[in-house]
C-alpha cells in the first residue's frame, strides 16, 4: 500500500521535511477522569494519493476527538539555545490542532499526523478499550489499532492555581467585535471553557485595560469592565459587567480572578490606562505616586474590594502591583505597595519577579519567581510558592517554545510536584500582538510577536471561527498538570517523600528545575509507575 501509518505517543513532533524515526506506540493507560492523547502519523509513497476518509471504531467513540496537526511558520526560533532543542532554524513546525475534515489529504513523501484525544469520564468502567481507525481510499481500507487501558484509579481535582494571561483586547481585535457586545461575550464563553478544560482555574480580569506589554506612551485597545464616572469631586463605579464576567467564568469552570495590574509594567512608575466619563483620564501621562492617581485608588479599591467580598471572592482573588520589577525599581515599587496594601487587607497580592530582595523586604508575600531564579525562594522557604517562565527561560529549564521537544514541556508536572508549587503563571494564553502591542497580528502567520519572542511563547491557542483552536503545547502542558494531579493523589496513599523517591528512582541526581531527564520515554514510564501504584 502507498499509504503508511504509524501510531505515536503525544510527546513526538512530526516534521514534514524529515524522515519519521519515532518508534510505534500502540498501547497506553490512563486513570478515570483523565484526558489521554496519542497521534497517528501518515504519509504516501506515491506522487499521487487520493484523500483518505477516516473513521473511528471504538467503545469510547463518543469521547474521542480527531484533529489535524497543522504546520505553522517559525520565523524566529530564538537566538540563544542550549542542546535540548529539536531545531535551531526557521521553518514550518507542527503545532496548531485544526478540526478534522471529512477527508484527509495525504501528501507524497511528507509525514504529517492526526492528534487523537480521548476524554475518559470519572465513572468509566476500568478495562482495556480498543480504538481503531479506518483510512478509506478508493475502496481500500488501512487500519490502525490502539489499546487504551483505563485503570480503576481516579484522577483528582487540581490543587494548582493556574493562570495563562487572558488578553481580552486581542479577541476584540482579531474578531473585529466591539468590547462587551453580544458577539464578544459569546467568544469569551468559548475561550473561558477552553481555559477550564486545560486546567486553568484563574483568569486575568480587565477591571481596566491591563498595562502589559505596552510601549511607553502607547496604549492597547480599551477593554475595561468597570464603568467609572467622576462628578462633584467623587468617583462612582459600576460593576455590572464585572459581575457578568465573573458569572460567565464560573459557569464555564474558571473560579478565581486576577485583577489587572494597578501600575504600569517594569517599575510601577505610571498609572494604567483608565477610562472615566467615557474618556481616557489616566495613563502614561499620570505619575503613579502623584495625588491624582492616589485619590482615584483611595476611592476605587474600597469599592472594588467591597464588591468582591459581597461576591464571596476574597479568597479567590489575586491582585498585582506591577509585572516583572527588578531591583532598580525597588523605590517605586515600595511606594506602590505601601500605598495600596491597607486597601487590600485580606486579599492576596502576587507578582512575577526574579529578585528575592522584594520578598526579603516584605514587599511581596506571594512572589512568582521564574523557574530559573526559583532556588533562592525555595531556600528562603517561601510559603505557597508560585513560578512562571517566558522568553528568558531558555537555558536548561522547562519551557514550551515550538523548537523544544514536548518532553521539555511535560516534565513541568513532575517539577511542580517536587517543588510543591502552589501556582503557575504564564503571560501568553492569546497574545496576538507584536511586542509592546504596536499592532495586531494573525497568529497563523506570525508566531513570534514580530520576531520578538521565540515562537510558542506569546500564545497557546489560535483563533478559530467560533472560538479557540488548541496547540500541541497546550495539550501537552495539560498532560503535565495531570501528572501533577496523579502525584498528589499518590501522596494521599503513600506520603509525599515516597512519591519523590519514586520520581527520582533510577536517576543519578535529584530532580531540579535545571536537572531532569529529557527522555519522553522516561516521563511515560514514570507516569505508568504512578498509575499502577494508584490502582
Amino acid at each position: 500500500m502507498s499509504l503508511q501509518l504509524r501510531q505515536l505517543h503525544s510527546l513526538e513532533k512530526v516534521f514534514a521535511d524529515e524522515p519519521l524515526r519515532a518508534k510505534p506506540f500502540t498501547r497506553g493507560q490512563c486513570l478515570r477522569g483523565e484526558t489521554f492523547s496519542f497521534q497517528i502519523a501518515y504519509t504516501s509513497t506515491k506522487d499521487w494519493n487520493p484523500a483518505a476518509r477516516i473513521r473511528v471504531s471504538s467503545p469510547l467513540k463518543k469521547q474521542i476527538t480527531l484533529r489535524e496537526v497543522a504546520l505553522v511558520p517559525v520565523d524566529y526560533p530564538g537566538e540563544n539555545f542550549d542542546n535540548a532543542v529539536l531545531r535551531k532554524t526557521p521553518g514550518l513546525y507542527p503545532d496548531a490542532l485544526m478540526p478534522i475534515t471529512t477527508t484527509q489529504r495525504i501528501i507524497y513523501n511528507q509525514w504529517r499526523s492526526i492528534w487523537i484525544t480521548v476524554r475518559i469520564p470519572k465513572k468509566q468502567k476500568p478495562g482495556i478499550y480498543t480504538i481503531e481507525t479506518n483510512w478509506e481510499q478508493n475502496g481500500h481500507t488501512t487500519h490502525t489499532t490502539f489499546q487504551l487501558e483505563v485503570l480503576k484509579g481516579e484522577l483528582p481535582k487540581t490543587q494548582l492555581d493556574h493562570t495563562e494571561w487572558f488578553h481580552t483586547d486581542c479577541i476584540c481585535s482579531y474578531y473585529d467585535v466591539e468590547p462587551w457586545s453580544k458577539e464578544h461575550w459569546d467568544l469569551l464563553s468559548a475561550y473561558f471553557k477552553n481555559c477550564a478544560d486545560h486546567g486553568q482555574n484563574t483568569v486575568l480580569t480587565p477591571i481596566f485595560t491591563p498595562p502589559l506589554d505596552t510601549a511607553v506612551g502607547g496604549e492597547r485597545p480599551t477593554v475595561q469592565l468597570v464603568d467609572i464616572s467622576f462628578t462633584s469631586g467623587r468617583y462612582r463605579f459600576g460593576f455590572s459587567k464585572l459581575k457578568k464576567w465573573i458569572t460567565l467564568a464560573k459557569k464555564t469552570g474558571v473560579a478565581k480572578f486576577e485583577m489587572a495590574h494597578l501600575f504600569t509594567q517594569w517599575g510601577a512608575a505610571y498609572a494604567p490606562k483608565i477610562i472615566v466619563n467615557g474618556k481616557k483620564k489616566f495613563g502614561w501621562h499620570v505619575e503613579a505616586h502623584g495625588k491624582q492617581y492616589r485619590t482615584f485608588l483611595s476611592q476605587f479599591l474600597p469599592a472594588l474590594t467591597k464588591f468582591l467580598i459581597k461576591e464571596k471572592l476574597q479568597k479567590k482573588t489575586f491582585f498585582h502591583i506591577s509585572d516583572e520589577p527588578n531591583e532598580k525599581h525597588l523605590e517605586s515599587y515600595t511606594k506602590a505597595v505601601e500605598f495600596v496594601r491597607p486597601y487590600l487587607e485580606g486579599f492576596q497580592i502576587i507578582d512575577a519577579l526574579s529578585s528575592i530582595e522584594f520578598y526579603k523586604r516584605g514587599l511581596v508575600q506571594h512572589p512568582v519567581p521564574a523557574n530559573n531564579h526559583i532556588e533562592p525562594f525555595v531556600k528562603a522557604k517561601v510559603n505557597d510558592l508560585w513560578t512562571y517562565y517566558c522568553t528568558s527561560q531558555w537555558n536548561k529549564v522547562s519551557n514550551r517554545f515550538m523548537h523544544m521537544p514536548s518532553s521539555r514541556n511535560r516534565i513541568m508536572g513532575f517539577l511542580l510536584y517536587k517543588y510543591n508549587i502552589k501556582g503557575f503563571l504564564h503571560w501568553g494564553y492569546n497574545f496576538w500582538h507584536t511586542q509592546y502591542s504596536l499592532k495586531s497580528i494573525d497568529p497563523f502567520k506570525v508566531t513570534d510577536a514580530g520576531k520578538a519572542f521565540q515562537s510558542g511563547d506569546a500564545f497557546l491557542v489560535y483563533p478559530g471561527e467560533e472560538g479557540p483552536i488548541d496547540s500541541i503545547r497546550h495539550e501537552v502542558f495539560f498532560e503535565a498538570q495531570q501528572d501533577l494531579r496523579a502525584c498528589q493523589a499518590l501522596e494521599e496513599k503513600i506520603g509525599r517523600q515516597k512519591v519523590i523517591d519514586l520520581l527520582e528512582r533510577g536517576l543519578k541526581y535529584p530532580l531540579t528545575m535545571k536537572s531532569y531527564p529529557h527522555d519522553a520515554e522516561w516521563i511515560l514510564k514514570k507516569r505508568q509507575q504512578i498509575n499502577l501504584r494508584l490502582s
